[in-house]
């Protein structure tokens, strides 16, 4: 619904008119009067019933059949587009959280509406309300606060919602001093132990320089984590990988739209005809149709679920493939090839594709589940194109501040790393190889993250300000401290990249 700007200011400029007639004009209602019971019952069904099982015929029953909604982050929806919108985001069937809702006691304020005869016609309701998310791998935990007005009219006799405003959002912080929050040591121990967060690594890129290294906790039960921490940054490997094909691109020495059964076909997709629509662009930009990982097939074997280069679909199966290819082409390894393009060059002493010796184990950050039971670390025998790299957060900002400043990377290859290969969601996009946020105003962040047994990473770049932030933790739910530090480096821009994240 398309909303002229004008009208909606006009709107706004009234409702506030009206709501500071009601606050000055009334006394707000007595908990025990026969109003406040009625929409606090109204209210109970619209959340207790409606949002918090996702029962939409709620929804459709309680409103006027030309309410509005308007949020402060998500501008106006009229019914259809409010429906529509719940049923296919907190509702949707493939939803990751399920979400419940309620009222923060003593929050509530309910007004009456008179006409000038006498009669009650509406009531204007005002409240604060905390959301709680939760998930199949965790258990619910909240999320944010909002505070909302609620215009509510007496239709037919049956009380029904005509206006929603929604806003002044605030996410929960655990932080118990934020304004210290990753100066102080101490705090930000005390920060991590309350989030059950053992070991944290952050990377601060300004200028395209890698300024700050921070890394706090313990690598496991009473050893303190150094500066050097190494981590398994599980799929923050494909970067790299894509960074290496790039490279070779960049240099003339490989084609993005080259078809790759010239140098490699797999054996389980040999006789389909899509297998000769596979190109590098397709891979990097997880347009394959692959599942994410063979064996999630109940056959355990290789397939497509849609011809190449028409939707998006993470795949890491795509990475292994092109990794076969650049091996056939090149005769050397993906880990010789990383070495040669990206690790030699940049001094990444301590990153590498495969479990060896030459990992200073003294310094491994051990995985943990949310529980704190440490997992067996993965030892790769072989390089994997999508997982499992080791890394530092001193080498792997080094990588990032190349990416920035384009290093080996010719404009045209920049220009299509940096484009909207496929959409995957309002605001967000898949380049070659990296995540692409739409900031607005031609401002846009590169991002990627990692997630697997105790390990959640990520990185947000921002290139109109050569800017850039590194995450590693090394436990399964290390992902819920994310956006704090987030905002807390990236300010505007980070929480742009959160807003669009929550949508």
């Amino acid at each position: 619904m398309k909303t002229n700007r004008s009208f909606f200011h006009l709107k706004a400029f009234l409702i506030g008119i009206l709501l500071f007639q009601i606050q000055i004009g009334f006394s707000q209602e007595q908990k025990n009067s026969e109003l406040y019971k009625t929409i606090m019952s109204r209210d109970s069904l619209l959340f207790n019933i409606g949002f918090n099982t996702c029962d939409i015929k709620q929804f459709e029953d309680l409103y006027t059949a030309d309410f509005e909604f308007y949020h402060d982050k998500d501008s106006v929806s009229n019914k259809t587009k409010f429906l529509y919108n719940l049923k296919n985001g907190i509702c949707s069937p493939t939803r990751k959280y399920n979400y419940r809702r309620e009222l923060v006691d003593g929050s509530t304020e309910i007004y009456p509406l008179h006409n000038k005869h006498g009669v009650l016609y509406g009531a204007i309701q005002m409240s604060t309300h905390r959301f709680y998310e939760k998930s199949p791998e965790k258990p619910e935990e909240p999320g944010s606060f909002a505070k909302f007005t609620h215009l509510w009219l007496l239709q037919n006799k049956s009380w029904k919602l005509a206006r929603s405003l929604s806003y002044d959002h605030k996410m929960i912080s655990t932080s118990p001093d934020k304004s210290n929050l990753f100066d102080s040591e101490e705090t930000t121990e005390k920060w991590l132990k309350e989030n059950n967060v053992p070991t944290l690594g952050i990377g601060i890129i300004t200028d395209g320089k890698l300024k700050q290294v921070k890394v706090f906790g313990e690598i496991k039960k009473g050893i303190k984590a150094p500066y050097n921490t190494i981590f398994n940054v599980a799929s923050l490997t494909k970067p790299v990988t894509a960074i290496v094909t790039l490279k070779l691109v960049s240099s003339g020495k490989w084609d993005l739209d080259e078809p790759l059964y010239k140098y490699w076909t797999d054996p389980d997709i040999a006789n389909d005809p899509n297998t000769k629509l596979l190109t590098s662009r397709i891979i990097l930009s997880h347009q394959t149709g692959f599942p994410n990982w063979r064996f999630m097939n109940e056959s355990g074997k290789l397939d497509f679920k849609f011809k190449p280069g028409t939707k998006y679909q993470y795949s890491g199966e795509g990475f292994e493939y092109l990794k076969k290819a650049l091996e056939k082409k090149f005769h050397k390894t993906l880990d010789q090839l990383a070495y040669e393009l990206i690790f030699e060059p940049l001094k990444m002493n301590d990153t590498q594709f495969i479990w060896n010796d030459k990992i200073d184990l003294s310094r491994y950050a051990v995985n943990y589940n949310n529980k704190g039971n440490a997992y067996e670390p993965t030892k790769n025998k072989t390089a994997s194109a999508a997982d499992d790299l080791v890394t530092t957060i001193e080498d792997y900002g080094n990588f990032l501040c190349s990416i920035l400043n384009s290093d080996g990377l010719s404009k045209k290859v920049f220009d299509d790393m940096t484009s909207h290969q496929v959409s995957t969601k309002k605001g967000k996009y898949f380049g070659l190889g990296l995540e692409i946020y739409d900031l607005g105003n031609e401002n846009y962040a590169l991002s990627h993250s990692g997630a697997d047994k105790g390990v959640q990473t990520i990185f947000i770049l921002l290139p109109k300000t050569k800017q850039g932030l590194v995450i590693f933790t090394n436990v399964d739910d290390g992902y819920k401290i994310f956006e704090t530090i987030v905002v807390h480096y990236l300010g505007e821009n980070g929480s742009k990249i959160v807003d669009i994240e929550t949508k």
